[in-house]
């Protein structure tokens, strides 16, 4: 896979979300979606959001979408569909398409389906579950490019998403300077205690040494 050229994009993919969701917690941001997984462990993402709501189907009942040829290359499909476990909002079609258009991955607060060809393309789609069953008449589209809610963790358009076998978080725009510089101090001092581990220093004085303790220590202010 080439290079992000987004900057900030670039810099996140070179980061876990371990280290990631540190930095977050040392600056107070809610950005982890709670029991998102991938649906393999070998997936990874990295890229700025785009974002779909879907709320419950009317009489009569809207689309889940075609929405899909829209969608830049190189971003991420985050789909809220409300946690809702029992009607799915993506499967093979969208799959084949995505991969096709070079779109990074897709994020869903739901369930997705036709889980073998994502494994077999190495299209990463992170969701709560995978189950058979339509969104069909059951949900509908309600916006596009809003706020929404996946795991408990607020995606607006254009935040950068960065999913791993750990999971997924969101780090919103006009903090990623910020947590991106913190991510990349955290990852510094990590390896430093590595290699003073390797290189016999007991592992406490190692972390008081490279101040472990205050790495994910909240910054108050």
């Amino acid at each position: 896979m080439s290079e992000p050229l987004d900057p900030n994009v670039a810099r996140a993919a070179k980061l876990d979300t371990a280290t990631l969701s540190d930095a977050l917690d040392k600056l107070g941001i809610a950005g982890q979606c709670y029991r998102i997984k991938p649906r393999d462990v070998n997936f990874r993402m990295t890229g700025r959001a785009w974002t779909l709501l879907y709320g419950p189907a009317g009489k009569p009942c809207g689309t889940v979408g075609d929405y899909i040829d829209d969608v830049p290359p190189g971003s991420i499909v985050v789909l809220d569909n409300g946690g809702r476990d029992n009607a799915t909002v993506w499967g093979d079609i969208l799959t084949e398409i995505a991969h096709r258009r070079g779109i990074a991955g897709t994020l869903i607060d739901g369930v997705c389906r036709d889980t073998a060809l994502c494994r077999q393309l190495g299209y990463p789609i992170f969701s709560k579950d995978h189950w058979m069953r339509t969104g069909k008449d059951r949900v509908q589209v309600e916006a596009t490019g809003v706020p929404v809610n996946i795991g408990d963790a607020r995606v607006a358009p254009g935040d950068i998403v960065r999913g791993d076998a750990d999971g997924v978080l969101v780090i919103p725009k006009e903090h990623e300077s910020a947590v991106l510089d913190t991510a990349e101090a955290i990852e510094v001092a990590e390896e430093a205690i590595r290699n003073a581990v390797r290189g016999g220093m007991r592992l406490d004085e190692a972390r008081k040494q490279f101040k472990y303790h205050q790495l994910q220590t909240r910054q108050e202010g």
